[in-house]
């Protein structure tokens, strides 16, 4: 396969180009050579590299620095690859996975960190890894704990598919684990046993009876979720089991901490054995930053609408830990991100490459 990347191509090769090169989470090392290969023909670029993530950023003095960021990794394959264009024009849809989350917001990135020699704010662009799978991998976190120094700026924008609009903010996320105990006994004598994957049943009922929360934070409405994700227990089919885990994943407003949205699971479920297995907070809008509404008074120019709340976790949370305002920009209806019909408009691909190019160039 052709790993080579021709960053003055059209948008839509480009992404193609991107996407056909396949990079799920642990397997990214080929894009991140070719795109740091590509990357380095640029003599206006620093290009720097960690692991399998690449920085690009420009050093002209300006009175402001941008970083721009998106992850290069993929979930995995289902058959939808290599991409396939279907339609014509601006309406036409590239289906594939990477094309949604978030090749398309990368091509973008790409193409723009090749074509603004002179922009007229400092930009850092970061392409990183593992961003897909378990928070400890995330490569952006990597650099922020490893080199803060490649991605401290003032303002920061991340590729995450938005349908071509502006979120804001992000929910945290939290991944608890409720464990159940018994007493294991053959199935034929049952009553000598105590079955821990039927104890399980009032946990499923308290969640099945629990109503989310539509939060307010600085004027978007976050709308939180609790629900069940793994069920897991037994050891064999003619014994009573003596132990069961309910995994339990609650997305909630960036306005509560991780240590808060804790309390609010170990609550919900008092009297069990609850464990919190992973957590990442949430970030608040941020809109209210100068830099950040002047950002988004010159792209809703272009693109109409409003700003709405981000409900999924994305990496805007790492900068907001930074003190660095941020939001999520980029093309792509996050809601087949990881469908197996994965597919992004093209004419979006095209909205977000001149909303970015006109903001970074005036």
């Amino acid at each position: 396969m052709d790993t080579t990347l021709d960053l003055s191509s059209d948008l839509l090769s480009l992404t193609r180009a991107l996407c056909d090169l396949p990079s799920v989470s642990g397997d990214e090392r080929a894009l991140a050579d070719a795109i740091e290969t590509a990357l380095s023909r640029y003599t206006h670029l620093e290009v720097l590299r960690d692991g399998d993530a690449v920085v690009a950023r420009t050093n002209l003095g300006r009175s402001s620095r941008v970083v721009v960021a998106g992850h290069i990794d993929t979930v995995p394959i289902a058959d939808n690859l290599p991409t396939r264009l279907v339609g014509e024009g601006a309406q036409a849809e590239l289906w594939g996975r990477g094309t949604v989350d978030m090749k398309a917001g990368v091509a973008v990135q790409l193409a723009l960190a090749a074509e603004l020699n002179e922009p007229t704010r400092d930009v850092t662009w970061v392409f990183y890894d593992h961003e897909e799978v378990a928070a400890e991998l995330n490569g952006l976190g990597r650099i922020v704990r490893e080199h803060p120094d490649w991605v401290a700026g003032d303002f920061a924008i991340l590729g995450e598919p938005t349908n071509g609009g502006i979120e804001g903010g992000c929910n945290g996320t939290l991944r608890a684990e409720v464990r159940l105990t018994g007493v294991a006994a053959h199935s034929a004598r049952a009553w000598l046993g105590s079955n821990a994957i039927h104890a399980a049943g009032e946990v499923l009922r308290r969640l099945e009876a629990y109503t989310p929360r539509e939060v307010e934070v600085d004027g978007l409405v976050y709308r939180e979720s609790l629900n069940a994700v793994l069920v897991s227990g037994g050891m064999a089919a003619n014994v009573i089991p003596d132990s069961c885990v309910v995994t339990v994943n609650y997305r909630f407003a960036p306005s509560a901490s991780v240590e808060q949205a804790s309390a609010h699971v170990r609550e919900l479920f008092d009297g069990y054995d609850v464990e919190i297995v992973d957590a990442a907070p949430g970030a608040r809008p941020g809109l209210d930053d100068p830099a950040a509404q002047e950002f988004t008074r010159a792209v809703l120019a272009i693109t109409g609408g409003a700003p709405a709340a981000k409900y999924g976790w994305t990496d805007v949370a790492r900068f907001s830990e930074l003190g660095v305002p941020a939001v999520n920009f980029g093309p792509g209806d996050p809601l087949l991100a990881h469908k197996q019909d994965e597919r992004c408009v093209v004419g979006q691909i095209t909205l977000v490459h001149a909303a970015l190019r006109d903001w970074l160039s005036a």
